[in-house]
C-alpha cells in the first residue's frame, strides 16, 4: 500500500464514530483466524463486584427533617464515597472503605420539607398544615410533627407542586454532581412510602438516568396512590415519555402485616396476568435485609432452619398500630414469596415475585454505616449515646409493638457483579438480578448453575469464563434438562478483608412438589475445618466471642469457601429455585460494641452477638413446555 493509500485508509478510519471503531475492532478480532495470545480479548461479562446502598435517607426526608436531621443529601454523598464527616451529635464519622454506588432514597411526600421549614420558606408557612409543623418544629416539637407525618394516609397535608418541583430539581442535580464514572456512581431515585393501616408497601424507584430524562416526571408519592399498581403505570409513563429506564425495589415485608407478598391485588381482587406481568417487569429485586430487620426467613414459616430467627422484628407492622399475626407472616418474607411465586407463575404462567435479593441501610441520618463497631443506626436519634439502648425508634401506642433501638440492626448492602463502576452497569446488574445482599460485610459470592459442571472446575481460576459460557449466573434461568441430567452448581464465597471468617456456605431450594405443594430445604455444601455428611455440617463452627471485650479472633472458620453441588432431589417436571446462603462465624453485635465503649450493662436479653451472613439472587429452574 503506498504512503497516500495508507493516509486515506487511516483518515476514512478517523472519519467513523468511536463506537463504530469499536465496533469494528471488535469485529476484526472476532473475523481474524490468528489465535491471540491474550485469553482475554473476548471477555465482557461481569468480572467485579460492587457493593453500594440503595436506600439512604438525609434530612430532606420528611420523617428525618421533622425529626430534628439537618445532614442532607451532600454529606450523604460525601459519607458514601467515603469522606470523614460530623454526624449530628458530633461525632467524627467515616466508613472503613468507600462505598462504590449510592442512591439518595428521600422520600417522595414532601421532600425536602424540613429545609423549607428550617428557612422558613413562604411557600410553607403559606399552607396551613405546614405552618403548624413549622412552628412545631422550630419550637423543639418536631418529633411530634413527624407523628402526625407518618400517621397521616390518605392526603398530601402540604399540596404545594411548587415545592416538589424546586426539592427535585435540587436532588437530581446534587445527584449529578457527585456522579464520578468509574469510581463513585449515584443513581437518582426516590422512596414511595405507601403505608396503609401502618402497613409497610414502600418501595425505592432508582433511574438509570440523569437529569435530563428525570427533571421530566416529579417523584410519585402515596398521596399520589398508595396501590403498587398505579406507580407501576407511573414507571411505564416515564419510559414511554423518556426513552429512560426505571425499577423500583420493595423493602421491610416484615413490618407490612401480610400485605408485602400477599396473593392478591391491593384492592383485593385475584391476581391477572397484566399484574403479574407488570410486577415482574418493574419490581426485578428485593432488599431483604435492613436496620428494621431481616427478611429472608422466619423461624415460624421455616422451622428447620436454625439460621431463620436472624434480627427478626416480628411485633406489628411500621407505626405500630396493629400487632402481627401468624397468617400475616407467609406473605412478609422473601423466602416464601420466591416460593408462592412459583405457585402463581404454575397458575398464570409468569411469576410476579421472581426477585433478586439486595440489602441497604434505610439510614435516615445520611450516614451509611453498615457494621457493627460502626453502627451510627436508622436516625440521628439512635446515633451512638450511653443510654440510646433505653429508647424507642417508632414508640406505639401500644408499647409491646415500639421497635426499639435495640431491635435495630445494623445491616445492610447491595452487591452486584458488573463490569465496571457506571450508573449504566450498576443498574443493568440490578435490572438482570446479577446481585446478592448481605448484612453489612463485605463478603464476595459467586454462584453459576448448569446441566454438567464438574466437581474441580470450582477451583479453576477461569471458572466465572466456564460459568458464563456453559451456565448462568445468580438471576439466571435454567431450562431443559437434560435426561438424567441435575442441576449442578459452582459457588465461591471470599471474607470481608477487614471481618470474619466464613463457616459455611448453603444452598436454600424452594419448590412445588408433585401435589402443588411449595417445598423448601437447606443444604450445607461447604463447611470450614469440619465435613460434610447427608448435607449437614457435622458440627457448629464453634465461638470466639469475648463480649465483655466486643472481640472476637479468625483462628476458627476459613477466608474462602468453595463448593461443587449437585441437587440430589431434582425431578425435571417440578419448577424450582435455588440461591446461596454464606454464613460468618459468630462476631460481637452493636450491642456489645456499645456496651464496652460506654461502659453500660445492656438489659436482659439483649441480643450481643450474631453470624453475618449474605443472600445470592436465586436460580430458576422452569421445566420445559
Amino acid at each position: 500500500m503506498t504512503r497516500l493509500a495508507t493516509a486515506t485508509a487511516i483518515a476514512a478510519f478517523l472519519a467513523v464514530p468511536a463506537l463504530a471503531q469499536d465496533l469494528l475492532i471488535e469485529r476484526s478480532t472476532y473475523t481474524s483466524p490468528r489465535k491471540e495470545y491474550s485469553p482475554y480479548v473476548d471477555d465482557f461479562f461481569p468480572n467485579q463486584v460492587f457493593f453500594g446502598d440503595t436506600h439512604l435517607h438525609s434530612s430532606w426526608s420528611a420523617d428525618s427533617g421533622l425529626g430534628g436531621a439537618t445532614l442532607g443529601p451532600d454529606i450523604a454523598y460525601r459519607a458514601s464515597r467515603g469522606e470523614r464527616v460530623t454526624s449530628h451529635s458530633g461525632w467524627k464519622v467515616k466508613l472503613i472503605r468507600p462505598l462504590d454506588f449510592v442512591v439518595v432514597a428521600d422520600h417522595a411526600e414532601n421532600l425536602d420539607l424540613s429545609d423549607f421549614i428550617q428557612r422558613s420558606d413562604p411557600l410553607v408557612l403559606a399552607n396551613e398544615t405546614g405552618k403548624r409543623w413549622h412552628d412545631m418544629v422550630k419550637s423543639g416539637d418536631g418529633y411530634n410533627a413527624f407523628l402526625e407525618w407518618l400517621r397521616d394516609e390518605s392526603t398530601d397535608l402540604i399540596d404545594e407542586p411548587r415545592m416538589a418541583q424546586s426539592a427535585w430539581a435540587m436532588a437530581t442535580e446534587l445527584a449529578d454532581e457527585y456522579y464520578q464514572p468509574g469510581t463513585f456512581t449515584t443513581l437518582h431515585g426516590f422512596e414511595w412510602t405507601s403505608h396503609p393501616g401502618g402497613n409497610n408497601m414502600h418501595r425505592v424507584v432508582i433511574f438509570r438516568d440523569g437529569e435530563d430524562r428525570t427533571n421530566q416526571v416529579l417523584p410519585f408519592s402515596q398521596y399520589d396512590s398508595v396501590d403498587a399498581e398505579d406507580l407501576w403505570a407511573y414507571m411505564a409513563g416515564y419510559e414511554e415519555k423518556t426513552g429512560g429506564r426505571v425499577l423500583a425495589i420493595p423493602h421491610n415485608g416484615n413490618l407490612s402485616n401480610g400485605y408485602m407478598f400477599k396473593l392478591e391485588t391491593y384492592s383485593g381482587g385475584p391476581l391477572t396476568p397484566e399484574y403479574v406481568q407488570m410486577r415482574q417487569q418493574y419490581e426485578p429485586l428485593v432488599e431483604v435485609t435492613q436496620m428494621k430487620g431481616d427478611g429472608e426467613a422466619h423461624p415460624f414459616l421455616s422451622p428447620d432452619d436454625v439460621f431463620a430467627d436472624f434480627e427478626t422484628i416480628d411485633a406489628g407492622n411500621l407505626s405500630g398500630k396493629e400487632a402481627k399475626t401468624p397468617e400475616m407472616l407467609p406473605f412478609e418474607y422473601a423466602r416464601e414469596a420466591l416460593k408462592n411465586g412459583l405457585a402463581v407463575e404454575a397458575e398464570l404462567g409468569t411469576n410476579p415475585f421472581k426477585f433478586g435479593m439486595i440489602g441497604s441501610t434505610d439510614a435516615h441520618g445520611a450516614l451509611p454505616t453498615s457494621r457493627e463497631e460502626n453502627n451510627f443506626s436508622k436516625a440521628h436519634i439512635a446515633e451512638p449515646s450511653a443510654d440510646r439502648f433505653k429508647h424507642a425508634l417508632v414508640e406505639a401506642p401500644d408499647p409491646a409493638l415500639s421497635i426499639m433501638m435495640t431491635d435495630l440492626g445494623a445491616a445492610g448492602l447491595a452487591a452486584v457483579w458488573a463490569r465496571e463502576n457506571t450508573r449504566e452497569a450498576i443498574w443493568d446488574a440490578m435490572a438482570r438480578k446479577e446481585t446478592f445482599a448481605t448484612t453489612g460485610t463485605r463478603i464476595r459470592v459467586r454462584v453459576f448453575g448448569g446441566w454438567d459442571f464438574e466437581a474441580d472446575e470450582v477451583v479453576r481460576p477461569d471458572f466465572a469464563r466456564e460459568g458464563y459460557a456453559r451456565g448462568v449466573p445468580m438471576g439466571g434461568d435454567l431450562t431443559n434438562a437434560p435426561d438424567g441430567a441435575a442441576p449442578s452448581f459452582l459457588v465461591r464465597a471470599l471474607r470481608d478483608p477487614d471481618g470474619a471468617n466464613l463457616d459455611r456456605i448453603q444452598i436454600v431450594k424452594g419448590w412445588i412438589d408433585a401435589e402443588g405443594q411449595t417445598q423448601e430445604k437447606i443444604w450445607d455444601i461447604a463447611c470450614s475445618d469440619r465435613d460434610v455428611t447427608d448435607g449437614a455440617c457435622v458440627s457448629d463452627v464453634g465461638n470466639t466471642v469475648d463480649i465483655a471485650d466486643a472481640s472476637f479472633t479468625n483462628s476458627i472458620g476459613r477466608a474462602v469457601l468453595s463448593a461443587h453441588w449437585i441437587d440430589p432431589e431434582f425431578d425435571p417436571t417440578q419448577m424450582a429455585f435455588y440461591y446461596a446462603r454464606v454464613i460468618e462465624i459468630p462476631t460481637p453485635r452493636w450491642t456489645a460494641y456499645d456496651a464496652k465503649f460506654f461502659d453500660v450493662e445492656m438489659p436482659e436479653g439483649t441480643v450481643m452477638q450474631l453470624q453475618e451472613r449474605a443472600y445470592t439472587s436465586p436460580i430458576w429452574y422452569t421445566p420445559a413446555k
